[in-house]
């Protein structure tokens, strides 16, 4: 991506606009069963976060991410000059304290600075001074790409699963069991509604609501769990089944699954009655929904069957949207991360990144 000099930083960096693009990720089966040893399915989601790294000859590192509100620069000198010895040589490698302590140092940000801000921007400069020593970076090597995303998540958010980076890399939809993560093969792009109810949620409080409740009443929970893991291998059985050519039947298995989950998470207490509603709103539309993540407001997702008329989901969508939610249309199993040329871009995207 960089062409190396000296030490290995950019020199001359790009010689056109490179514009590369990654999928966010939901859960779509095993919320809060993943966490006591049950299998999750993770899927991409086709709403996507764009990079675009263009050439400068003004002899500076701009960075601009305009959803948090950051805009910074470096002197390219600087960094060339930057005693970077805290950075490991070799491999992929994780941050340490002491590296975190000096990137804050690097950065140059305010004590006043939001955590969200100052994470970012630590991330960038630990992912851009340590890729940028290597002599050797090939884009197509998605494997790296994946390594390199896992530690700007440990950058953020210290211990991940790594469920996040993944999902953005390869795309379509992985399985996570105890730490391992696979790909499913065939697994095919499915049209949902994702629907944001815009109620904040205590994530940790609501994984330690659940533990409470499986050492409270065991013998009630614990086969909830197993049935929740039931649930994902069963969708992953019918997923692998429907490649490029899905059964109408097989979307009838789907809505049966999503739910049976969402009835088990309620039990699991980590339903709310906003998540009630969006499951009521579709509910009289034929639709079928479930929460997706910790629960307790945040996100659901509604599956959207082939031959659905255009009215009927914008009817939907408006239904929701007078709920006081925010909801988008899009699909789950898209690509994982891509290049793209501008040419290539929806027009929306498009104009998004000519206003930066």
């Amino acid at each position: 991506m960089f062409k190396p000099i000296g030490k290995g930083f950019p020199g001359a960096m790009l010689s056109e606009v490179l514009l590369v693009s990654a999928p966010g990720k939901v859960i779509l089966h095993g919320e809060h069963a993943v966490v006591h040893g049950k299998v999750a399915l993770a899927v991409s989601l086709n709403l996507r976060t764009f990079l675009r790294l263009q050439p400068h000859s003004n002899g500076k590192v701009d960075l601009s991410l305009p959803n948090i509100g950051i805009k910074r620069a470096w002197d390219v000198a600087r960094l060339q000059s930057l005693d970077a010895s805290f950075l490991e040589q070799g491999d992929v490698t994780t941050p340490t304290s002491e590296q975190v302590e000096k990137l804050k140092e690097v950065a140059g940000l305010p004590d006043d600075c939001a955590v969200t801000e100052r994470l970012a921007v630590q991330a960038f400069l630990y992912l851009y001074l340590s890729i940028c020593r290597k002599q050797r970076w090939t884009k197509e090597d998605l494997e790296l790409i994946n390594k390199w995303a896992f530690q700007g998540e440990r950058m953020i958010h210290g211990n991940p699963s790594g469920v996040d980076n993944a999902v953005s890399t390869w795309g379509g939809a992985l399985r996570y069991h105890q730490g391992k993560i696979s790909s499913l093969k065939r697994s095919p792009a499915l049209q949902i509604l994702l629907t944001n109810t815009k109620v904040p949620r205590n994530t940790r409080a609501l994984v330690a609501g659940v533990r409470n409740r499986l050492l409270k009443f065991p013998e009630i929970v614990a086969p909830l769990l197993t049935s929740i893991d039931a649930i994902s291998l069963e969708c992953e059985r019918v997923l692998g089944e429907m490649g490029e050519a899905p059964a109408p039947e097989q979307y009838v298995v789907l809505e049966e699954l999503i739910d049976m989950n969402q009835h088990h998470l309620n039990a699991l207490g980590v339903g709310h009655a906003s998540l009630d509603q969006l499951c009521q709103v579709t509910r009289a539309r034929g639709l079928h929904s479930k929460l997706t993540g910790a629960g307790g407001g945040g996100c659901g997702i509604t599956l959207l069957k082939p031959g659905l008329e255009q009215p009927e989901v914008e009817a939907t969508k408006q239904a929701l949207t007078s709920c006081g939610f925010d909801c988008l249309e899009t699909s789950i199993g898209a690509p994982g991360v891509s290049i793209h040329s501008a040419t290539s871009l929806d027009s929306r995207v498009q104009q998004a990144l000519d206003g930066l």
